[in-house]
């Protein structure tokens, strides 16, 4: 095998690589894709969320036989404070279409399941492969790799870096820096298992239909973080993450603040009974917008969660993984078509096509976002307190007349923050926020 040379290699087999070397071979490329689990989604034992938009583009009749959970119908976002949550609620029948637009899946096999399609598209995929360097010529332009396993280099036109966000073959090459704490969370998740009744019960759910929560407020301890909790069919997945940087100065340990979030009285009840078997912690790039690195250069490029693309605002990530793996794919496969050769010019479409699609513009237009939350910390912890203030305020019938309890909430909020104080977090979140 030392002695091919590739149209393309892909290093990684998530959703971002997977979407690439399909794409890929598809356009008829001769492509090999490298994986260092023992076999795709080895290195997942979490649940997610699956866009069906975005693998819809790559594989239109993906539904046929992907390993699907539920398909999310109700949507929460909570505010919580240390014992109640404030919260947006959206369900709709509308989801219940044909085509459903979101789904929960497990990536251990959703991503087995995208590795066979890779596969019959025509790629060659080799599992635990680890990439140790990146093959360069006397100009530095890259032209292959190298690899764990004996034999000599593997040598192709271009390397696609789907690596994920801890980027180890880049950084080693100097294609990107090193991670910094603050643009980066680590999450941690647990796989609850409950009879599908049981589940479908306690969700208000029929049939294959989920429910999303995210939450945010004083469970991450005045740390910039969020945590979760989605439905699959017989089990459910629940995690909180926040900045590294933020764990490294607070000294908290992210499993504790895991366990403090199950045993919230919004949380609790929704897990009682369950069986915990799974248990996993990864890193996810939420820098943001002024965080990614140079996407391009002489024979190479980065997907997925390599370029640091996730939307933490929205929580989205598979489906801007899967839209940059194929705006390479496709980027590659045009540059063939055209014999020109995949240069850094040449590869500048890529950036051109995304910045053209909705990752870029959904990363520019947040990219305040993740200073806005480092500068002001008060914000997911103090606003869920005076909300949850205010409810409590409002909601409760005792005798008190309605405009004193209008002037309680006001003063409230005036004594937390000041109106000067109120005026300016509006201002600058209206800011960020565009």
């Amino acid at each position: 095998m030392e002695q091919e040379r590739f149209d393309a290699i892909v290093v990684g087999a998530g959703p971002s690589g997977n979407a690439a070397a399909y794409t890929m071979a598809r356009e008829g490329l001769n492509v090999l894709q490298l994986e260092r689990g023992e076999y795709p989604g080895s290195k997942n034992v979490q649940g997610a969320i699956l866009y069906a938009d975005a693998l819809e583009r790559i594989i239109p009749d993906f539904r046929d036989d992907a390993p699907l959970e539920r398909h999310v119908v109700e949507q929460r976002v909570w505010m919580m404070d240390d014992a109640s949550h404030t919260g947006m609620h959206y369900r709709s029948d509308g989801f219940n279409e044909e085509r459903p637009n979101r789904y929960t899946i497990i990536r251990a096999q959703f991503d087995r399941w995208f590795s066979r399609k890779v596969r019959e598209a025509g790629a060659t995929v080799l599992c635990e492969t680890t990439v140790t360097e990146l093959l360069r010529d006397g100009r530095g332009k890259v032209i292959g790799v190298l690899t764990d396993r004996h034999g000599g280099p593997l040598l192709a036109d271009v390397v696609v870096l789907a690596e994920g966000v801890n980027g180890l073959v880049g950084q080693r090459a100097g294609l990107r820096p090193e991670l910094r704490p603050h643009d980066v969370a680590l999450a941690v998740k647990e796989m609850h298992f409950l009879p599908q009744e049981v589940i479908e019960s306690r969700f208000n759910l029929a049939g294959d239909e989920g429910v999303v929560i995210e939450a945010m407020g004083t469970i991450t301890r005045g740390m910039t973080g969020t945590a979760f909790l989605y439905t699959n069919r017989e089990s459910i997945s629940v995690g909180i993450g926040c900045m590294v940087g933020d764990f490294a100065e607070r000294k908290v340990s992210p499993y504790a603040l895991l366990d403090a979030f199950k045993s919230h009285p919004s949380i609790r009840p929704l897990l009682a009974d369950s069986e915990v078997r799974e248990y996993a912690a990864h890193l996810i790039p939420e820098g943001g917008y002024k965080a990614i690195p140079q996407l391009t250069g002489d024979g190479w490029l980065a997907v997925g969660d390599a370029g640091h693309f996730v939307n933490a605002v929205h929580r989205e990530g598979s489906n801007l993984a899967m839209t940059s793996g194929r705006v390479a794919g496709e980027t590659v496969a045009w540059l063939k078509r055209r014999r020109e050769p995949c240069t850094a010019a040449g590869l500048a479409e890529y950036r051109r096509r995304l910045e053209a699609s909705f990752v870029m513009k959904d990363m520019r237009k947040y990219r305040g976002i993740p200073a806005l939350l480092h500068r002001n910390r008060h914000l997911l912890d103090l606003y869920p307190r005076l909300a949850s203030q205010a409810a409590q305020t409002w909601l409760r019938v005792d005798g008190v007349d309605k405009r004193t309890k209008e002037n309680q909430i006001l003063g409230s909020l005036r004594r937390a923050r000041g109106l000067r104080g109120l005026m300016g977090d509006a201002f600058r979140l209206a800011r960020a926020w565009r």
